[in-house]
């Protein structure tokens, strides 16, 4: 699944493990957006570990490896989801999801729908990215499929799309509500305004509301990913994020990087990983199967 088992195939394979093995795995850890402080805790802490456990093959090494990460992950790992468990009493439920352009943010709200609906709930999407017509046509070709309605607006801006979707999700007695958003770079300070404002506004229109903020980030991103995830928590105060684009490809180490990083304070939790582009790809994350995966 993930490029990093292909890096550490043959560490793991290997007769021996000597200084060398340790550098040369330390390397793969790097290469693969764990990240250079991570991977030295990691190799620490694993260092450590094969002392007290008297480990030196491979084998060894590997579990205990795959423990150490686990342990790294578990604040990551949502207890209970809100994917599969509803605790908020509101009538509309409100997701508000944000992201970069191209992390598959519509592609996940499409998936959402499809889990949402699964479990017997009715759910009303709105396209809140009001700059691209594109996004808003593919938001409309995910409800189609899916068979839901999509709040849309001509002009107008984000916050109005979303005030109006939740009085339609209201009047419609919706359980959940998807609010798609325009993708942005963090680094666009008066785009993370205008989102603070839709926040706001949602607020207004349903006190308690958004329920969730979720981030959509590509698991490619790499390094880059840690400051998407900063910038839009430090605006907005993520409650969880998704992981895509986890299909073979992927390093797979960034979210190591972000367990690491998120260490201190509030952190969302990572709640589900997008493994492919069909609309059943979305699997609920656990920071052990998630470890295992990225080292057997």
């Amino acid at each position: 699944m993930f490029g990093l088992r292909k890096t550490l195939g043959s560490l793991f394979k290997s007769s021996q493990t000597d200084e060398a093995w340790f550098d040369a795995l330390e390397e793969s850890l790097i290469q693969s957006d764990v990240g250079l402080p991570t991977t030295e805790q990691l190799i620490t802490k694993l260092r450590k570990s094969a002392k007290s456990e008297k480990a030196s093959s491979p084998e060894l090494l590997q579990a205990l490896l795959i423990q150490e990460v686990a342990i790294l992950l578990g604040p990551l790992e949502p207890s209970p989801n809100p994917l599969y468990t509803h605790h908020s009493q509101a009538i509309p439920e409100v997701w508000l999801v944000v992201g970069v352009n191209g992390a598959g943010k519509t592609t996940t709200i499409g998936k959402l729908c499809r889990l949402f609906q699964s479990q017997g709930k009715s759910v009303l999407l709105a396209a809140g990215d009001t700059f691209r017509a594109a996004a808003r046509n593919q938001l409309q070709e995910w409800g189609g499929r899916n068979q839901v309605d999509v709040i849309t607006q001509d002009g107008g801006d984000a916050a109005a799309v979303a005030h109006d979707a939740i009085y339609a999700a209201i009047s419609r007695k919706s359980d959940i509500l998807i609010i798609d958003t325009a993708g942005r770079l963090a680094t666009q300070d008066h785009l993370m305004e205008e989102l603070k404002k839709v926040k706001r506004v949602i607020g207004k229109a349903l006190p308690g509301a958004p329920h969730q903020t979720l981030l959509v980030l590509d698991g490619n991103t790499g390094q880059n990913g840690l400051s998407q995830v900063k910038a839009f928590h430090g605006a907005l105060g993520l409650t969880g994020m998704i992981v895509t684009k986890l299909d073979g490809t992927a390093k797979g180490g960034v979210i190591c990087a972000l367990a690491y990083t998120l260490q201190k304070g509030p952190k969302p939790a990572v709640l589900a990983l997008g493994k492919g582009e069909g609309i059943d790809d979305l699997v609920a994350f656990t920071a052990h199967q998630y470890s295992s995966e990225l080292f057997n």
